[in-house]
């Protein structure tokens, strides 16, 4: 039986950063799948009594938050590493995944996505255009400043993959289905050919939403 389990709706861009790290691990886990609209139940919230995704079980340990999932895996499972060992690469790791939470996500891929994807997919929800609309000058300021930060290095933090990539490419590959993206990703080659890198590697062909959904389908 795997030692890891993740709680997780299928489809959820946080839970798949955990499934990337685990499989560039080449670590077996199972998923053990939320319905969607269930995370405030009585018996979620004793897993995450904040009623969010996803939560690893390790063991008898229960961690929620997905950075201090990631953090917490590539500490239990060292090889390969994903955290640069160079200080400033760290840092820059650091604040990649801390701008992907606060500002990739928030105002920009939950509108955007939320209403061109999942919306639609889950619940039957027509697009709301003005909301839309109101997020794309946060996500042209937002996909400009990842661009900048990526330079011409081929991966996020330096030259090899890192946590910042495992954590931001499920964000982006989700922007990536909405028709914004032709426009915002204009303007950024290099961050456009970092994603079609990241989706390029078996952790993110594994972790597509229609994967996990079938993986959640047979635990």
């Amino acid at each position: 039986m795997p030692q890891f389990i993740v709680h997780t709706v299928p489809g959820s861009p946080f839970a798949r950063s955990v499934l990337a790290t685990l499989i560039e691990k080449s670590e077996r886990f199972s998923i053990a799948p939320i319905a969607p609209g269930t995370t405030k139940s009585e018996a979620f919230l004793k897993l995450h009594p904040f009623g969010r995704m996803p939560v690893l079980q390790h063991g008898d340990f229960v961690l929620y938050e997905t950075q201090a999932i990631l953090r917490y895996l590539d500490r239990v499972l060292p090889k390969p590493a994903l955290t640069p060992s160079d200080a400033k690469a760290a840092a820059r790791m650091d604040q990649l995944m801390n701008i992907c939470d606060w500002y990739l996500f928030q105002g920009v891929c939950n509108v955007i996505v939320f209403h061109r994807v999942v919306g639609p997919k889950l619940m039957g929800l027509a697009p709301d255009e003005a909301a839309i609309a109101a997020a794309m000058p946060k996500a042209r300021t937002v996909i400009a400043e990842l661009d900048r930060l990526l330079g011409d290095k081929p991966w996020l933090a330096g030259d090899h993959l890192s946590l910042a990539d495992l954590h931001v490419a499920p964000q982006l590959d989700f922007l990536a289905q909405t028709p914004e993206w032709t426009e915002l990703s204009a303007p950024v080659p290099r961050l456009a050919a970092w994603l079609s890198r990241s989706n390029a590697r078996d952790s993110m062909t594994a972790t597509t939403w229609e994967r996990v959904a079938a993986l959640a389908q047979a635990a």
